[in-house]
């Protein structure tokens, strides 16, 4: 190879490396650039993504705000409401108080009026009675003189001539009037517990302690009782009562002494049913409900009851007390009912008797308060009753009539008496208390094997539905005399061994016979 032809093969290599070089370059710079545009794009996502995450933030931010808002003006908005209510509340308070006070001022105005007109007559009548005292010595000095007699003397002689006559008299007035007294109280009684019956009717309805709740379908039993039987533990569970699945069709049976648990229990399954979704949770949710509502049922019949009864005033306690007695019985009787045909008998008596029918007819609607909580308490009816009017600051009254009302204290008061009376018409009235045959049965049974059980007894009958015995004595065995201490001691074994409603009548017939025939 020439010279020339190494220069030229040298210039061709320069030029490529040359070439090489800027090429290179080139690349290298569009490399740069593309990398720079790509970390402009990066970093224009970035703020992107940041500002995105702002503005969401800032929305977010303002939603909450809106809704504390809301909550706080719906919290203010309650206060509010209950602010005017204890408001108003405190209003009426305030307007009874001045009412009394007004009432207080006027009654002691006119005892004052009435203190002076007191006064004057009795200055009145001071005067007199010295008047009198003057003319009653100068009587006695002027008989002392006439008959020669002094004055212990002849009050002596009188004394004892009046004393003759009016042991007399006195013992024969005594017997008549004790015979037209009881005559005429036995009338008029008659005439006031009739009367009140004739103005107060009240419906009775027997009830039981079962619920049947009915289905819309057989297939509804087995969603009840669930997978394993879980919604039926769980409703049993929650409300204390036991459901009865049985062949009955298309029908549940809910069964339970307390009354209020089985109407939650009937009032959550029907809500069950209504709804279709019956599992665990949702079983749980319709028990709370139902409770709820049954609570403000109660409620809402205690204050019926009271304004029924013409009752006003009544602590709130007491009203709720009275709404779950709509849910007890006693004999099969309703003892809301009961109670307040007894408020209602006791208001009439007392009206015709001249006494506070107010008083009368607060005494009546308590008289079996107890009976709402004596199956959660321990104690009886009458106990707990007692207790509970004293905690709500019932009047003397009321107490007393609560705890006589079965005769288990003295009655002080003429209004504790009609409400024993009342009791037992409103018990013993017709179908007013339901018995089934066996127990009626086995209580007349018993009665008559007490009365045989006395020595002269021939035989002896309950009659009246139990309410009245017969009994037959040997004339030879039993005197007229010994038939007044038979009633009583028969009376007193009944009252000792046996348990029955109202009151039992025991009559004691003694017969003598004489025949003889003429031939």
């Amino acid at each position: 190879m020439t010279t020339t032809g190494v220069i030229v093969a040298v210039v061709l290599v320069v030029v490529a490396v040359l070439i090489t070089a800027v090429v290179s370059k080139i690349l290298f710079n569009s490399e740069i650039k593309r990398r720079k545009l790509d970390d402009e794009s990066l970093a224009a996502k970035k703020k992107k993504i940041v500002d995105d995450a702002i503005r969401e933030g800032e929305e977010k931010k303002r939603e909450k705000l809106l809704e504390a808002k809301e909550e706080s003006l719906k919290a203010r908005n309650d206060l509010e409401k209950e602010i005017k209510e204890r408001r108003s509340e405190v209003q009426r308070s305030e307007r009874r108080v001045q009412q009394k006070e007004e009432n207080v001022e006027k009654r002691s105005d006119a005892l004052e009026k009435r203190e002076a007109g007191l006064n004057s007559r009795e200055d009145a009548l001071n005067k007199k009675s010295e008047e009198v005292s003057r003319l009653s010595e100068q009587r006695l000095q002027e008989l002392e003189k006439i008959s020669g007699l002094t004055s212990e003397q002849a009050k002596e002689y009188l004394l004892k001539i009046v004393e003759d006559d009016v042991k007399h008299d006195s013992a024969v007035m005594i017997k008549t009037l004790e015979a037209e007294a009881k005559e005429e109280a036995d009338k008029r009684a008659k005439e006031i517990v009739v009367s009140a019956i004739q103005r107060c009717a009240a419906d009775h309805v027997s009830e039981t302690t079962i619920s049947v709740v009915q289905l819309p379908n057989d297939e509804m039993k087995g969603r009840i009782i669930g997978r394993e039987g879980r919604n039926i533990r769980t409703l049993e569970t929650m409300t204390g009562v036991d459901l009865i699945i049985d062949d009955t069709p298309e029908a549940v049976v809910v069964s339970g002494f307390d009354p209020i648990r089985r109407e939650v229990a009937r009032i959550a399954l029907e809500k069950l049913i209504v709804d279709g979704r019956i599992h665990p949770a949702r079983i749980e949710e319709m028990v709370e409900k139902a409770q709820k509502e049954v609570a403000a049922k109660i409620k809402e019949e205690g204050e019926n009851a009271a304004l029924e009864a013409g009752v006003h005033g009544l602590h709130p306690e007491i009203i709720k007390l009275l709404g779950r007695m709509k849910f007890r019985t006693s004999y099969g009787q309703n003892v809301l009912k009961h109670s307040v045909e007894v408020s209602q008998l006791c208001g009439l008596m007392a009206s015709e008797l001249g006494l506070d029918v107010r008083v009368a007819k607060r005494a009546g609607l308590l008289h079996d308060i107890g009976k709402a909580v004596d199956h959660e308490m321990e104690g009886s009816h009458i106990q707990l009753g007692t207790d509970i009017c004293k905690k709500y600051k019932e009047s003397q009254i009321v107490i007393n009539a609560v705890e006589a009302h079965h005769g288990d204290v003295e009655p002080t008061s003429l209004i504790a008496v009609l409400v024993q009376a009342a009791d037992t018409i409103s018990a013993a009235r017709p179908g007013a208390r339901r018995e089934t045959l066996e127990t009626y049965t086995t209580r007349l049974k018993e009665l008559e094997d007490i009365t045989n059980s006395f020595k002269g007894v021939d035989h002896s009958f309950a009659i009246q539905a139990g309410r009245e015995v017969r009994v037959m004595v040997v004339p030879e065995q039993v005197s007229d005399a010994d038939m007044v201490l038979m009633a009583h001691d028969i009376a007193k074994k009944i009252e000792d061994e046996m348990e029955y409603p109202g009151q039992i009548k025991v009559n004691i017939i003694r017969e003598s016979r004489a025949t003889d025939f003429a031939k």
